[in-house]
């Protein structure tokens, strides 16, 4: 393999020169920078990225910490977060904290260890020893999708942060059955405790309100953000006495779990309950009736996490601010609309 030396040799230059020309930290005059450019094409010469990164403190990788990558949601984010960091010219170390909040700050340790420059986080219900452990070691962090709330009311938020609006897209779930004549209206919420669960139970309830329609809590459960918990929290929900003629369903994997236990008990939709999600994904316009969803710009979230990251890298002093990326409506038949209805 090929040293720099051997360049250098092969240029009739210094290494100092070598180096200056393959990390930009002096000007070199053109004839001597093509010169070494054309004998490092020639001897196929690659850095050392790690050495370098010895030398200049900085290993030019970011660390994502995010659960339920198997999630499509998360699919998507990490996609966005990949393709705008590699256009930056950053490599990522991915790791998952299965929504576990010890294990969450192990992972974030060992990245840390790793010396990533900086962190993206979707954060654990219950992130307190996190945040401890990267305030603690000034860690540059970006939280997506779960905000972690600042420690006073006006106060700014810990740390940059960025997600899609929630409240106000299932407020206009419920507005959207309401207009369809449903008047129990059930919602599978997520795990308790996520910025997410939180504000979709608000939207819900404001829904209701602006609707004229009480609040029942019998016919709010959760479904703990993931298939398995939907279904059971969903048979549950079917298995009362006066059951929901409507079910939001408040992230994509509940989704499939509703639709599980739907099809359990024998129950069409929209025929014998509607049914409107809350994460729209990529064969949702497959499914018979097609899904009727709220879409999180899920690509953006993540390519704008990898930016607030790098502004704050350039500037550490920078006020932290929070994010808040707007969601689309895409109308579909599982609400009851008929077929021919456009999107609104």
């Amino acid at each position: 393999m090929a040293t720099m030396a051997d360049v250098a040799r092969s240029a009739g230059v210094s290494i100092a020169t070598v180096s200056h020309v393959l990390n930009g930290t002096r000007p070199v005059l053109p004839h001597t920078r093509q010169a070494v450019l054309d004998a490092v094409e020639e001897l196929g010469y690659t850095p050392n990225t790690l050495a370098r990164s010895l030398v200049t403190a900085r290993t030019r990788s970011i660390g994502l910490a995010v659960s339920a990558i198997s999630n499509p949601y998360f699919t998507e984010i990490l996609q966005g977060v990949e393709a705008e960091a590699l256009e930056q010219g950053y490599s990522l170390l991915i790791a998952d904290p299965h929504d576990d909040p010890a294990h969450e700050r192990k992972v974030v340790q060992l990245l840390h260890e790793r010396r990533v420059e900086g962190m993206i986080v979707a954060s654990s219900p219950e992130p307190g020893e996190l945040l401890a452990y990267l305030r603690r070691h000034e860690v540059p962090a970006v939280f997506l999708d779960r905000l972690v709330g600042p420690p006073a009311d006006d106060a700014p938020p810990l740390f940059d942060q960025v997600c899609a609006e929630s409240t106000e897209p299932t407020a206009g779930l419920v507005t959207h059955l309401a207009g369809l004549g449903h008047r129990r209206i059930g919602l599978v919420a997520g795990l308790p405790g996520l910025s997410t669960t939180t504000e979709r139970i608000t939207g819900y309830r404001h829904g209701l309100a602006a609707a004229g329609l009480p609040f029942d809590e019998r016919i709010l459960v959760h479904g703990d953000s993931e298939a398995a918990g939907a279904e059971r929290a969903t048979a549950e929900l079917l298995n009362l006495g006066s059951r929901p003629t409507a079910l939001i369903t408040a992230n994509n994997a509940m989704t499939i779990g509703a639709l599980r236990a739907l099809q359990a008990q024998g129950l069409s939709v929209p025929g014998d309950i509607a049914l409107c999600c809350f994460d729209d994904f990529a064969w949702a316009d497959l499914f018979s009736p097609r899904l009727t969803a709220v879409s999180q710009p899920s690509r953006d979230i993540g390519a704008r996490a990898v930016r607030m990251l790098l502004d704050r890298l350039a500037d550490p002093g920078r006020p932290t601010r929070t994010e808040r990326l707007p969601c689309t409506f895409v109308h579909r038949t599982s609400c009851g609309c008929p077929e021919e209805r456009n999107p609104s």
